[in-house]
């Protein structure tokens, strides 16, 4: 299953491919020739469609857990002052996404969407320090009864020059469904209370809508 940001790409990606088969068939005739550009015609394709995938994931729905918003790894995990809504210390936990990840980003917790907004910026590497407030971006927040409040920000990497936002403020969301898609690499960070129980560690690979990245203490 391929995720429907992808599929104008991938149709435009099969046509390429097939009509550049033809032409190496009419105008090559070297054969070791034809089959190298063939083989690397058919690895851009699958890589195409490896990057659009969109596995179905079974998200164990907790009020009391938030769950990975990616596919990646754990890059950061560390206080810190966020400044755009909280304007309060909170943990911040990043994990990073390789182009080789499932791209979908996915509500890390389920609620009310009480603040949506997207920023444009410059495309820095996705681990520089200043990515998160200097990037492209969108930052969302998410509220329940029993977690509180989550912000989420998707940010944009060197590659990414593309990010998709479904949130909208008022929206009733259930945690681990899409929430937005990233284009070719980048990372998301999470802003979560100081005293929330964290389950991951650094370098520690995680799932979107699986693997749960805290839960409340309460």
């Amino acid at each position: 299953m391929f995720h429907k940001e992808g599929h104008k790409i991938i149709l435009i990606t099969f046509i390429f491919v097939i009509a550049s088969f033809l032409l190496v068939d009419s105008f090559i005739s070297i054969k070791w020739l034809q089959t190298t550009i063939m083989i690397a015609l058919l690895v851009f394709l699958v890589l195409i469609l490896q990057f659009f995938r969109n596995p179905k994931r079974k998200t164990a729905i907790n009020n009391r857990q938030v769950m990975a918003p990616v596919d990646g790894k754990v890059v950061v995990i560390e206080e810190v002052f966020e400044s755009e809504f909280f304007n309060e210390k909170r943990l911040q936990i990043s994990v990073f996404m390789s182009p080789i990840n499932v791209h979908v980003t996915r509500y890390p917790i389920g609620g009310n969407v009480i603040f949506s907004k997207y920023h444009p910026g410059k495309y820095l590497v996705a681990w520089h320090p200043k990515a998160s407030e200097e990037n492209e971006r969108t930052t969302v927040v998410v509220e329940n009864e029993t977690y509180g409040k989550v912000l989420y920000r998707q940010i944009a990497g060197a590659l990414a020059k593309r990010i998709v936002n479904y949130a909208k403020v008022d929206d009733k969301v259930i945690q681990g469904t899409d929430s937005g898609f990233i284009k070719f690499g980048s990372r998301v960070d999470l802003f979560l209370p100081l005293d929330t129980n964290v389950k991951v560690q650094l370098n520690q690979k995680v799932r979107g809508g699986e693997s749960i990245i805290a839960e409340t203490n309460e």
